[in-house]
């Protein structure tokens, strides 16, 4: 189960996602906080906290993918749990951390 703050960085991805406007003033300020390298170190503390490790790779000009795996495990492609590849690495990481939260094996551990 999710403490307050993973709660609130979920709440915060889902947002991001959002296809509002960006002229929307809190979705414009929480996008600037997450698209920065200093959001992509607040999303891989909170997500490790909540057990989870954060690859993030690039590959040449092509982009980046953000990978999460369960903390302690051999970081393996079947134990990944989150990923996701993108041009710029701020949503890949937010796109990675949110389809771990979305992903069906994570809804059924939930109790909320």
């Amino acid at each position: 189960m999710l403490d307050q703050r993973g709660q609130l960085l979920r709440a915060a991805l889902g947002f991001a996602g959002c296809s509002l406007p960006s002229y929307e003033r809190a979705l414009h300020a929480l996008r600037t906080w997450l698209d920065s390298w200093s959001g992509i170190g607040h999303v891989a503390v909170r997500m490790h906290r909540q057990g989870f490790d954060l690859q993030l790779t690039q590959y040449d000009e092509r982009g980046w993918r953000a990978t999460f795996y369960t903390t302690g495990m051999e970081h393996s492609p079947t134990s990944a749990t989150g990923t996701a590849w993108e041009r710029t690495p701020w949503p890949a990481t937010q796109r990675a951390a949110w389809k771990r939260w979305t992903a069906p094996a994570a809804r059924s551990l939930e109790v909320c």
